[in-house]
């Protein structure tokens, strides 16, 4: 029987945050850290072509993607692992030409009506900058995940809608050929039971806790970098939006900025959100909270920064080009079986 397969990426056009550890690559660490990396194949991949889709400094896009390829090492995923793929979206040809296939299966109500797209729409000033690729994107995103019959795809809540999308498509399609070509992921809540998760990370921006913390966004008190020193890291989370309740109360609705506070927390240290709830039960003074989450943050980053130093450009780029040779492999076997479902071969 083959391997299930775990898909995640993380987009590149921009250094990473702390909103992207604990969402896309804190998952997979859990995974290789109790020993299940064998049981699936695990592709790790930097969806460069995604990078368009919001303004991008193109002249250090191909930098920024081998340097957030690193941090994967750095945080520990071993290269080594015959189970465990880094690769570049871009360097197999496969996902677009599937892109510009499944684009012709979907509906332009289907994409009109993601969250995401109206989101980053209130985010621009400027109607240049809304692009088609904006749009479509999760057609492509749903290509990056059937080309690989992936099972396990660790998303956060944002991304709820377009896992969806994705298994519509999919469905849709195996149903007008009356084959099963594409293999349905499991949907939303099997994710996150599978991942053992009370729910879906929402890491929130440390100033405007009800928006998620995004390097897409203006928001640099509010967002904690990888790469932020230890005083960069105490001073955001110090003066990190709360209320005045004078209770500590895990709840996004009343309490959003000390729920994300808590989240965090719970994350950083392996704790389940149940146990960080009842730790902080009937307590009230804030300062202690941000206090304990400078903490787990600073030791996090301070780990995942100097094992950054180690981490060779030239192993993983060797690395990319092994694997990429073998997921081109994977890829264009799956385009060529759709190819002659569909009548182009």
């Amino acid at each position: 029987m083959p391997k299930e397969v775990v898909l995640t990426g993380l987009r590149t056009n921009g250094a990473y945050h702390l909103g992207n550890y604990i969402g896309g690559i804190l998952p997979i660490l859990k995974l290789i850290q109790d020993n299940q990396a064998s049981s699936y194949q695990i592709n790790l991949f930097a969806p460069d072509l995604h990078s368009f889709t919001t303004p991008t400094n193109l002249d250090k896009l191909n930098q920024q993607t081998l340097e957030n390829l690193k941090l994967f090492v750095a945080c520990g995923v071993p290269l080594d692992d015959n189970n465990v793929n880094l690769y570049r979206q871009s360097y197999i040809s496969a996902h677009s030409e599937l892109t510009w296939i499944l684009s012709n299966f979907t509906s332009w109500g289907e994409m009109s009506r993601m969250t995401e797209f109206k989101d980053k729409i209130n985010q621009f000033k400027s109607g240049n900058q809304i692009t088609v690729g904006l749009f479509s994107y999760p057609i492509l995103m749903a290509a990056d995940i059937l080309l690989y019959d992936a099972t396990w795809i660790p998303v956060g809540e944002d991304q709820r809608q377009h896992l969806e999308f994705c298994r519509n498509l999919a469905q849709r399609f195996n149903q007008r050929f009356k084959k099963d070509i594409f293999k349905i992921p499991a949907d939303f809540n099997k994710q996150q039971d599978w991942l053992k998760r009370f729910e879906a990370p929402r890491i929130r921006s440390l100033k405007h806790p009800d928006k998620k913390m995004s390097k897409s966004i203006a928001d640099p008190k509010g967002t904690i970098m990888l790469s932020d020193t230890s005083e960069e890291i105490a001073q955001k989370i110090t003066s990190a939006q709360t209320d005045n309740l004078a209770s500590i109360d895990y709840d996004w609705q009343n309490q959003p900025g000390i729920t994300n506070l808590l989240s965090i927390l719970a994350y950083l240290n392996s704790k389940s959100l149940s146990d960080i709830k009842q730790n902080w039960r009937g307590q009230s003074d804030y300062s202690n909270l941000k206090q304990a989450v400078i903490q787990s943050v600073q030791a996090t980053l301070n780990e995942i920064q100097n094992s950054l130093k180690s981490v060779s450009d030239t192993v993983v780029l060797n690395h990319l080009k092994n694997r990429e040779v073998k997921l081109n492999k994977i890829a264009n076997q799956k385009l060529q079986q759709i190819q002659k479902i569909i009548g182009l071969r």
